[in-house]
């Protein structure tokens, strides 16, 4: 198996919503974005699945390294291979794969975030960087282009956080900003013990809302000759949204509960959005 392979595989595997949002690009593009999704599952699965935080420390540091061995040659993983194979040609600098890895290290070192700026700015380096880093895998002729995949980034990013919540909960992490969980009614322990008041349906209800308005606002700035080329950021949120409906409509059962679309209606929703272009 080639390192491409290996990345096709881990991102097959995945189920994710983002593997349909790319399966009809040319193959040069694809096996580009395949490799950075693969390289985010990795450091992600790092933080997710390593329980002693000393040793995914260690492992986060190795993949640092690995970054600059990808750009410098002697990489060792199949997947800074893969990267190491696209990054020239699509322009990936390695400044914003080290702003991932940054993003996986807040993931150690903070469960909570007091309010909505401390948030975007974590959310910056695990799905912003990512989605222009994914704008540019796409291509583009307006460098505006790349402020839309930013804002595109967080709005994917929030919807895992609204999607995630019990889940992360179970983590003993709390990605709901504490402000809006005062300003709401619901403690923190209401969370963790996974009680579904009348206020945290409203607090999800605004989350849900605020998500929907960051794609709203994210497609306002994309310029009209890009449109065609960003169709994967396209698809990707026609499913995300799909996801937040589903959300509303069971009551914001989140806690106990993870929503989930189908792999048939991910890839019915994909090909209709991509031929509508």
């Amino acid at each position: 198996m080639n390192p491409h392979e290996y990345c096709q595989q881990r991102a097959a595997q995945s189920g994710s919503s983002f593997y349909y949002s790319f399966l009809f690009l040319p193959e040069a593009r694809r096996r580009a974005i395949t490799a950075l999704y693969a390289f985010c599952r990795e450091v992600d699965d790092v933080v997710d699945e390593v329980t002693d935080p000393g040793v995914a420390r260690t492992k986060l540091g190795w993949w640092s390294a690995e970054i600059e061995r990808a750009y410098r040659g002697g990489a060792q993983h199949p997947v800074a291979l893969a990267l190491a194979d696209v990054v020239k040609p699509f322009d990936l600098e390695e400044d914003r794969l080290h702003e991932i890895v940054a993003g996986m290290f807040m993931d150690l070192d903070h469960q909570r975030y007091a309010d909505f700026a401390g948030l975007r700015h974590y959310c910056h380096h695990v799905a912003g960087v990512v989605g222009v880093l994914s704008a540019k895998i796409f291509g583009y002729q307006d460098a505006r282009t790349l402020d839309y995949a930013e804002e595109l980034g967080l709005a994917f990013q929030l919807t895992n956080i609204i999607r995630d919540v019990g889940e992360d909960a179970r983590r003993n992490r709390i990605y709901l900003p504490l402000a809006e969980l005062a300003e709401y009614g619901v403690a923190e322990a209401d969370i963790l013990q996974a009680r579904e008041t009348d206020g945290f349906r409203r607090l999800m209800a605004f989350q849900i809302e605020r998500a929907l308005r960051l794609y709203d606002s994210a497609f306002a700035k994309l310029p009209a000759v890009d449109r065609k080329a960003q169709r994967p950021g396209i698809v990707m949120a026609a499913i995300y949204r799909t996801l937040l409906k589903e959300i509303a409509e069971d009551g914001c059962r989140v806690l106990t509960q993870r929503t989930a679309l189908t792999p048939v209606r991910k890839l019915w929703i994909a090909w209709r959005t991509w031929l509508r272009g």
